[in-house]
């Protein structure tokens, strides 16, 4: 067993010295940067000095990391104009405007490398299926300009919004590039959301065009999109225009079921589909049609929309989450280069769909001059080894997974350490749930032992890390290294009291560029009393942490009921809408139930007085959850109950109900109606 209090591993020399981080610090100016004395090991005081810095002079550091990471954009001369708040407030951290006056576009900052090193790689794509696909800037800016140019055509402007519904796919980027280099927002999700989930996002944001795909596999099985593709067109009713990707059969010109065969080719138009009046094409058809012209990009203001991104649904609809295209690219740059040490031709690889923000953050590694690494299908299909094999042959410099994969592949036996050199790889990140001790000894046992091992947390809420890795400091088992560059966290209790040793939970307690905006469609009340109202003039994130004696973060979890199996945030409305429509079933309430560090799903429905919880029962909710919302949302035990627990003004008490199955006390009791129920699941669990 490693002594925890000694590092797990430490950056040589050579390392601190190549480092971008460092390279950074000796480009500030002495003016600008003044460390102050910190009570740390002299090992980290090059590292807690400049965080230290940037917290205390933020507009000088975000200034720099413009200017170090090459962003690239009209910058303006004013960094941050202090909001004004509608609650009254002289200076709000929630209406803080960062570079106001800037001019910037996020598909110029990411294909700019196209004009040093066009014939290098920028995509490195493979799949279970043994597929591969190449991109060098110059194919992929190529591509980018035929689906502008189409884009265009399809009368796409700036402020639209333009969705995907397809597998993480090369042709995803590209088309992501041409919507934004326009001006476009861009939302995705990835095909094994469900149609209801799919539309109860995609409606809410009205895209005029959508991208989809035939079909994908997973785990060795098919999975064909007509059916899906075909229920969704028909419910956006804003769609103008349609792209079907061929991946199952890339040479097919075939459509959607119901759509009509293309026409009026030299148009590149394709005839309306009767049943969704929408214009169709294949990418192939747009790839043929349109041929390469140089790109044009529309620069938008700092703070306009991106990305639109979606909370999980715990209290209904998902919330729309609208980030700023200046946002997403500083911080974005920032976490890449100064955090994990990415460098111009590195070879990035992220294990993650179109539906999770980590998607965002892997394709803007584009920005860095990066080439991303892409892998669609299961990550241990069609051997567990799949992975670490593209790993070795891609000469990855930085892995990116989750820890429910590490803890798999721990299970499973494998020592990559064994069996590949890994001589390029440098960074491995993870993230998504939390990574523990014993992991951080397999990683440096089983993998690679000179490797900075990153453990990451942050969120959709702002497309980006709250704290992550330091490429130049030590790392310590069981710990997220450092708060994020320019990120002023704190440890808050309950009664937003600043905790310096114990649990707590996580707050920011000033703006950053990577704020959302807001919510799509919400005046800001619903954005400031998910994340301001709690704490005064500070965003409070939900998360229970601790700070360590090392200066890093130990996260304990979600200080919310969202649902977290695998490490996927999921929302319990997601689960009612669904459970709650099937023949038999009055109400139903979902929880967490922590099991061998895991959280499994644990559904109780209360069923009408002639309906029992038979095999036949339980196995159409798993279908029904399976095929509506996604296999991550099925419960791992079901059970029937009289009532479902709710509060006297009609609210379901989750929380109270987590606390009875994982055998802590509800303190509370007198907020709840008919908490009588409380004893009834405590006795059904324990039978």
């Amino acid at each position: 067993m490693h002594d925890s209090n000694q590092p797990i591993w430490r950056p040589s020399e050579q390392r601190i010295t190549q480092a971008n981080v460092t390279r950074f610090i000796h480009s500030l100016p002495l003016s600008g940067f003044k460390p102050q004395s910190v009570r740390l090991a002299p090992e980290q005081q090059g590292y807690a000095e400049l965080h230290q810095w940037s917290v205390e002079q933020p507009e000088l550091f975000w200034q720099s990391v413009w200017q170090f990471c090459g962003m690239v954009g009209w910058q303006g001369k004013q960094v941050l104009q202090q909001g004004e708040s509608r609650w009254q407030r002289p200076k709000s951290n929630r209406d803080a405007l960062w570079f106001p006056e800037a001019k910037v576009n996020y598909a110029e900052n990411l294909l700019h490398p196209a004009n040093t090193w066009p014939d290098d790689l920028a995509i490195w794509f493979e799949n279970e299926r043994g597929e591969q696909q190449r991109y060098t800037w110059k194919k992929l800016s190529e591509e980018v300009s035929s689906v502008q140019q189409w884009l265009i055509n399809c009368g796409v402007q700036q402020g639209d919004v333009v969705a995907a519904y397809t597998p993480y796919l090369p042709q995803t980027v590209i088309a992501m590039l041409a919507a934004t280099s326009l001006g476009a927002i861009w939302t995705s999700t990835s095909p094994d959301f469900g149609v209801e989930s799919v539309i109860e996002r995609f409606g809410q944001v009205k895209p005029k065009v959508l991208f989809i795909c035939d079909g994908y596999t997973f785990n060795g099985k098919t999975f064909d999109m007509t059916d899906k593709n075909h229920d969704i067109l028909e419910h956006l009713d804003t769609l103008n225009d349609v792209c079907l990707i061929g991946y199952l059969k890339p040479n097919d010109q075939g459509k959607p079921s119901g759509v009509a065969p293309e026409g009026a080719a030299t148009k590149g138009i394709a005839p309306k589909c009767a049943a969704t009046s929408v214009s169709t094409h294949s990418w192939l058809s747009i790839m043929t049609h349109y041929q390469p012209q140089p790109l044009n990009f529309t620069r938008v203001r700092f703070n306009d929309p991106l990305f639109v991104l979606y909370s999980s649904g715990t209290t209904g609809k998902p919330k729309c989450i609208v980030h700023s295209v200046g946002g997403t690219i500083i911080n974005h740059l920032k976490e890449h280069q100064l955090h994990c040490d990415v460098k111009p031709k590195d070879r990035v690889f992220y294990y993650t769909t179109c539906g999770w923000m980590m998607w965002n953050w892997h394709v803007s590694a584009l920005a860095s001059g990066a080439c991303l690494v892409i892998f669609d299908g299961s990550p241990v299909y069609p051997q567990t080894s799949v992975l670490w094999d593209l790993a070795q042959r891609a000469e990855v410099s930085t892995f990116g997974t989750s820890a429910k994969y590490l803890e798999a592949i721990e299970k499973a036996k494998l020592s990559p350490i064994a069996r590949y050199s890994l001589s390029q790889l440098r960074t491995l990140c993870s993230t998504g749930s939390v990574l523990y001790p014993e992991q951080f000894d397999y990683v440096y046992n089983h993998i690679k032992q000179d490797l900075h091992l990153a453990s990451i947390s942050g969120g959709t809420d702002i497309c980006g890390c709250f704290v992550l890795g330091n490429p130049i400091s030590p790392v310590y088992r069981g710990e997220c290294q450092q708060a994020g560059l320019g990120v002023d966290i704190k440890v808050f209790n309950p009664s937003g009291q600043k905790v310096n040793r114990g649990r707590g939970e996580l707050v920011c307690t000033h703006s950053l560029p990577n704020f959302p905006t807001g919510f799509w469609n919400d005046t800001g009340e619903r954005y400031h009393n998910t994340y301001w109202d709690k704490f005064d003039n500070v965003w409070h994130h939900g998360d229970e942490v601790e700070q360590s004696i090392h200066g890093g973060y130990l996260f304990y979890g979600r200080g919310d009921t969202t649902l977290n199996p695998g490490g996927v945030r999921i929302g319990t409305a997601e689960i009612y809408q669904q459970v709650n429509t099937i023949e038999g079933i009055i109400d139903s309430i979902a929880v967490g139930k922590n099991i061998d560090r895991n959280e499994q799903i644990w559904l109780f429905v209360q069923l009408q007085k002639d309906m029992t919880l038979s095999n036949e029962l339980q196995a159409i909710i798993k279908s029904k959850l399976k095929s509506s919302c996604s296999p991550r949302h099925v419960p791992n035990q079901i059970f029937a109950i009289s009532e479902v627990p709710k509060t006297r003004s009609g609210k379901l008490v989750e929380l109270a109900v987590k606390q009875v199955v994982n055998g802590k006390s509800v303190e509370n009791l007198g907020a709840i109606a008919n908490a009588e129920v409380l004893e009834e699941i405590k006795r059904v669990v324990l039978k």
